[in-house]
């Protein structure tokens, strides 16, 4: 391809991108701000009618009712009746932000070679310009853990707000844990048109492998001082927050066996904190991950059934399952085109509650519970005081795709822009068409 079509191509694209303007990263917040008379949903399963939340300098000062608030204390009133607030959505084990286009190679920075990488850090990937982020701030998906994927330790998650200038303005922790991919055990062998399921082969030397690399960790964790000439170990390092409790390991497992050797692991190695990623057959072992402490990240809920024998409504019920049984959990969206289907994750909690949640529980799934899952719900995931102002107002049920309309939105109390790509295209089209902008 010679230099003057490579050039006509990039001037091609700058103006098709040019017609599309990026929503620009909100100011801190200058004035205080107090929403009256809406219907609150905390996020710790309690909701306030007629409520009055009030914020000042990024944090959240007053949550009570209205006839209990000085409304003389705020600059700025915003009249909620009728409309719902929430505290912000929070995206679990996704990669918004490390992919744009999964066609296009290019764009994609979710993965890096190797199979043992702890030290590969998503933050520094995590693209605060991307296109698809103010597609799922629309739906009150404000924060998110942004995880990195492949090989059986893919590196370390990070926890970000969608709203920044670039990632160090954005993330609220640069390192949160650590993701294991745990080896499948058994696979599904064709034969005669029936299918077998036989174990792998490969699983006892992958398990081997995987304790050997954290025995070394752990020793390795365990020299508190290292001579000033000795080299370091990249990889041993970023492993020393899994030892300490610092940091979370995220194992990525379906099935039961694989559920249950990893936390057999757990306790084997003395990790502290450990996270089930996916979680499939986690309501068949409650007891054991109750018993030791073990969340669950539950795998997207708008799926089929992992075998056939399977209720075909399986998966929309494991939420109330778990729930049932006393099992912290969040609900997450990874699978394919997960990037792009974040926006859909306040969609799956109305699913769990049409399948056995209460309204609040749902709301909890992708709130506060995924707050304490990711131990950052000290300071978010919740309308409280003391907390960020990380919440927004939707003139519907938020849960609800056919109302959840958003009016307002504030991270950290920055009022932000809730303009994006697809907005803009659908006033061009109704522009150009003569038909009324209802947007």
């Amino acid at each position: 391809m010679n230099r003057k079509l490579i050039f006509t191509l990039l001037v091609s694209i700058t103006f098709v991108k040019a017609g599309f303007s990026q929503p620009t990263p909100a100011a801190v917040q200058s004035e205080s701000v107090l929403i009256l008379n809406g219907i609150a949903h905390l996020g710790t399963g309690d909701v306030l009618e007629n409520s009055a939340i009030g914020f000042s300098d990024g944090k959240l000062d007053y949550v009570g009712f209205a006839r209990l608030v000085d409304r003389a204390r705020y600059d700025q009133v915003i009249e909620a009746k009728g409309r719902h607030i929430y505290p912000g959505f929070i995206a679990s084990n996704s990669t918004l932000g490390l992919q744009e286009i999964g066609a296009v190679r290019a764009t994609r920075d979710d993965a890096e070679v190797g199979t043992f990488k702890p030290h590969v850090r998503s933050v520094i990937a995590f693209n605060t310009d991307s296109e698809v982020t103010p597609t799922v701030r629309t739906n009150g998906v404000l924060m998110g853990q942004i995880t990195p994927r492949g090989g059986t330790i893919s590196g370390s998650s990070c926890i970000v707000h969608f709203d920044g200038w670039n990632w160090e303005d954005a993330a609220l922790r640069t390192v949160d844990g650590i993701h294991l991919n745990w080896p499948s055990t058994h696979h599904r062998h064709r034969k005669d048109g029936t299918i077998d399921i036989r174990k792998r082969k490969t699983y006892d030397q992958q398990f081997l492998e995987i304790q050997h690399f954290f025995q070394e960790a752990k020793a390795y964790a365990s020299l508190e001082r290292r001579p000033a000439t000795s080299p370091r170990d990249l990889r041993m390092e970023a492993m020393r927050g899994i030892f300490d409790g610092s940091f979370r390991l995220f194992v990525h497992a379906q099935d039961v066996r694989q559920i249950t050797e990893a936390v057999h692991f757990k306790r084997q190695m003395g990790i502290e904190n450990l996270v089930i990623v996916g979680g499939y057959d986690a309501p068949l072992v409650a007891d054991l991950l109750r018993e030791n402490n073990v969340p669950v990240m539950l795998k997207r809920l708008h799926t089929l059934p992992r075998f056939a024998e399977d209720d075909v409504d399986m998966p929309y019920r494991l939420p109330k399952l778990l729930e049932d049984e006393g099992v912290l959990y969040c609900l997450q969206n990874a699978g394919d085109m997960e990037h792009m289907g974040t926006r859909n994750l306040p969609f799956y909690a109305g699913t769990a509650r049409a399948y056995g949640l209460t309204y609040e529980q749902a709301v909890q799934s992708i709130t506060l519970n995924a707050a304490r899952i990711l131990g950052v719900d000290g300071f978010c995931g919740s309308l409280e005081t003391g907390k960020d102002a990380t919440l927004f107002i939707s003139e519907g049920d938020a849960l609800d795709m056919r109302t959840n309309y958003l009016t307002e939105a504030f991270i950290q109390g920055r009022s932000i822009d809730l303009d994006n790509r697809q907005r803009q295209l659908y006033r061009k089209y109704q522009t150009k068409y003569g038909a009324p902008i209802l947007d």
